[in-house]
């Protein structure tokens, strides 16, 4: 039987898992938000990434046989994809009966309650074909999004077009709603789950437009074309393995808890390790030449120097409020009214940097407004934003000892292009343009990752005690 680690970060706006097996190779890979229930969360990204482990061993065994038959990659990918869907669906609709819940508890005016009622049977009827056409055509599941982003964006694009005076009640609705139904563990039932993917397939493809007739909405490529009037002999020929794969038991042979909210994991103490020397150890992992790390993650921002061993030699932290972090960014993004997602491309528009006096996330939404009435362009005041929120890292940077190559960026934030575009550029103009930058897919896994690394090697390497001074923010 195949041993498998596990490594959760518990952090504090986001939760991940990662399952490596006795090879370090990462199968499986699980994520949420935490919000308000640190457990729930854990046991979710623990869920998703066993979900995940499952089609990835499903690869590995028909790795051989994909090589000859392209289409079976094709296939497996969109049946994750239509997976997820179907996980995605039952989630809907449990925020669908919280929605009407809240709407039927805090309207007290049967006519008013009616009305915002009609609003949002229409605004769900709205974007649930365009999700389930993102999940299908458009790789949504790949992109690692989470649901309340996801229907965040489409809900706030319907109630955009209807009068302003709608505005408050149905986004109020929609605060009181969302963290009950993001926060729900859902069991769900992988073999009974993946066969109804597999119908989903099967229409799917039964209705594929023929790509010689004109446009169409759906770009193919050749894998696509090759599963076009095959579908039928590659699912049939899958089914056996993907059964196989649905029955498979993992064997969880060790696991490591860090992150933000460790000491609340109902991990053994032998168990948990500290979120600096979890993400050092998982960026050195991916880029064995790591000498320096940024991390910045929801709540706090951490500069570590590591040895060749991937272990910590020094670092540098602001643990005492969440400036310039995750959970400034979201603040930022509830001010303006726009997903967490849309952020990074609105400030990579910017024409200018609009000087932040402050990072501070108590004061954040006056400073905006106050920009913005002084007639700032919003993208240029987001160009500031993110640069004062690099500029604030590269003061913990250099304090920890400089940059090093290679350097490292893990967390949540380095999914963020306007993030990455002024590291970058101040990491090259303060310390050269020799220096190596990775930034790596898995980048916001980092942490988890470096947890399942000790995990499977049973390491208890402690903080450094000499070197390490906490920035008081």
């Amino acid at each position: 039987m195949s041993k498998y680690y596990l490594g959760v970060d518990l952090g504090s706006t986001t939760s991940k898992a990662v399952i490596i097996n006795d090879k370090d190779e990462i199968i499986g890979r699980g994520i949420t938000n935490t919000r308000a229930n640190y457990s729930v969360a854990a046991d979710i990204a623990r869920d998703e990434a066993i979900y995940n482990a499952r089609f990835s061993v499903l690869k590995k065994k028909l790795e051989a046989e994909m090589k000859v038959n392209p289409e079976y990659n094709k296939y497996i990918n969109d049946l994750e994809s239509v997976f997820q869907y179907e996980q995605f669906k039952v989630k809907l609709d449990r925020l669908g009966e919280e929605l009407l819940k809240t709407c039927g508890t805090f309207f007290k005016e049967e006519e008013r309650r009616n009305e915002i009622l009609n609003h949002l049977r229409n605004i769900r009827r709205a974007f649930k074909p365009k999700i389930k056409h993102d999940y299908l055509y458009n790789d949504l599941g790949s992109k690692n999004q989470f649901f309340r982003d996801i229907v965040s964006e489409k809900y706030n694009e319907e109630v955009n077009k209807l009068g302003i005076g709608l505005f408050e009640p149905l986004m109020t609705v929609w605060d009181k709603s969302i963290s009950p139904a993001e926060n729900e563990r859902v069991m769900f039932d992988f073999k009974e789950l993946v066969h109804k993917a597999m119908e989903e397939l099967e229409v799917k493809y039964k209705n594929l437009p023929d790509t010689n007739a004109g446009d169409v909405s759906v770009n193919f490529d050749a894998e696509m074309n090759l599963l076009k009037g095959n579908f039928d002999h590659v699912s049939e020929t899958l089914r056996e393995h993907i059964d196989e794969i649905a029955d498979l038991e993992f064997n969880i042979e060790n696991m490591t808890g860090t992150g933000y909210g460790r000491a609340l994991l109902p991990f053994p103490q032998e168990c948990i390790r500290s979120e600096i020397l979890c993400h050092a150890f998982g960026a050195h992992a991916v880029f064995p030449n790591t000498r320096t790390v940024l991390d910045i993650g929801g709540q706090d921002t951490k500069a570590i120097q590591v040895d060749k061993y991937g272990l910590v030699t020094s670092f540098q932290m602001n643990d005492r409020c969440a400036a310039g972090c995750g959970r400034y960014l979201g603040y930022i993004a509830d001010e303006m009214s726009i997903s967490l997602n849309e952020l990074g491309p609105m400030a990579m528009e910017a024409e200018k940097e609009v000087t932040i006096c402050s990072t501070c996330t108590v004061f954040a939404g006056a400073e905006l407004r106050e920009l913005t009435n002084l007639g700032e362009k919003r993208a240029d005041i987001l160009g500031g934003l993110h640069k004062a929120i690099i500029m604030r890292a590269m003061s913990l940077i250099a304090r920890s000892g400089g940059v090093f190559n290679e350097f490292t960026f893990t967390g949540g934030v380095a999914r963020n292009q306007a993030v990455i575009k002024y590291l970058t550029q101040l990491v090259k103009e303060n310390y050269g343009d020799n220096i190596t930058i990775n930034i790596h897919t898995d980048s916001i896994f980092m942490g988890a990752l470096g947890g399942a690394m000790f995990a499977r090697r049973n390491l208890s390497d402690n903080m450094p005690t000499d070197k390490a001074v906490h920035e008081v923010a």
